[in-house]
């Protein structure tokens, strides 16, 4: 069955809002897929881009869930099949040529991505994207020392997830502890039930004045090894002061972390898709090899713990209308207004 020439998108209009057209379906140039989207999810890095990078006519949307429908050149043999569910991330709202998830088709990757067991759906699915591959990159990118899927550790020790009800804070909960390691977190109260329905082994409130005497006390001393999944000078501040000297705290942004004897490093995802970043200072990266090496990887672990039942997608909240709402949704995203869910849209509810 052929495709139409013509798909349904959400695209950028130069002011930082978004409007619902129709646009030519793109080819999948080398190494690259189209995916027949789904259900797309949406991240803070939407409303980010689109007021931090002005643009006209330009796919919105990083997260995606869907079916392999065409094989670009140049993908090695055998690596996807016409048909298959996949999910994973794309690096939107700069250019089309990398495409963007909502829509009804979108460029991705070939090999920095995720194949789906049979009994995910596509609207959970569409959650593990830049959260689920971000959450491994905290973890795994620059801490040799932190324990692996692969390697589990035989001695548990904790490991701190400061914002653990973030989308990226629910995966790196998971993995962690599928990794074999003890779990301490912090969020709202209300969030509370919810990270130890994902293993997290103590949560604290981060509102708390007390929070870093707390954290401290529940481990028995500082610890050797944060996540800081807000990321924002006052979060960095927070975790850096449960860390001991020489300890090591991965971020998601580039907050300022004043402490000068412990190690700190920022995990920029879309490094692990293999392609030169010119967003603006500092978000400018060659491309490397190596994270790309770990994409693709990253996507294999994920894959197998979903078929294993040892991960779950964030929760969601799948918005009616699908992606005829975008505007509003990404408004009340930027309004502070999502707490421990997902928006998620519904390709074929769009109206």
């Amino acid at each position: 069955m052929s495709l139409p020439s013509q798909m349904k998108a959400v695209t950028t209009i130069g002011d930082g809002n978004v409007k619902l057209t129709t646009i030519p379906i793109p080819k999948p140039g080398s190494g690259q897929i189209l995916v027949k989207v789904i259900a797309a999810a949406q991240n803070p890095s939407e409303w980010m881009k689109i007021q931090g990078i002005p643009t006209t006519d330009v796919v919105v949307g990083h997260d995606y869930a869907g079916v392999v429908q065409e094989i670009g050149p140049d993908v090695p043999a055998g690596t996807r099949q016409i048909g298959e569910r996949v999910a994973g991330f794309v690096n939107a709202c700069i250019s089309n040529d990398i495409g963007g998830t909502f829509a009804e088709y979108t460029l991705a990757d070939a090999q920095v991505l995720i194949p789906l067991p049979g009994h995910i759906s596509f609207e959970d699915a569409a959650t593990l994207g830049l959260a689920g591959f971000t959450a491994c990159q905290a973890l795994w990118q620059n801490t040799p020392n932190v324990p692996t899927l692969d390697e589990p550790t035989k001695e548990p020790f904790s490991i701190l997830i400061w914002g653990g009800a973030t989308s990226v804070g629910q995966f790196a909960i998971q993995l962690a502890k599928n990794a074999g390691l003890q779990v301490i977190t912090t969020a709202s109260p209300k969030n509370h039930e919810l990270l130890k329905s994902l293993g997290a082994d103590a949560v604290f409130d981060y509102r708390d004045s007390a929070v870093v005497d707390k954290v401290i006390k529940q481990v028995g001393g500082k610890l050797a090894y944060a996540v800081d999944c807000v990321s924002t000078d006052d979060s960095a501040r927070q975790t850096s002061e449960c860390l001991e000297s020489g300890g090591h705290v991965s971020l998601v942004l580039m907050p300022k972390v004043e402490r000068e004897d412990i190690k700190s490093d920022t995990s920029f995802v879309y490094t692990l898709l293999g392609k030169p970043i010119n967003l603006f200072p500092p978000y400018q990266f060659p491309a490397i090899p190596e994270h790309y090496d770990l994409g693709k990887k990253f996507g294999s672990t994920m894959s197998r713990l979903l078929q294993q039942g040892k991960l779950r997608g964030n929760p969601i909240k799948l918005v009616p209308n699908g992606l005829a709402g975008a505007q509003e949704w990404i408004e009340f995203q930027q309004a502070g207004k999502v707490s421990a869910e997902k928006i998620v849209y519904r390709i074929a509810d769009t109206a």
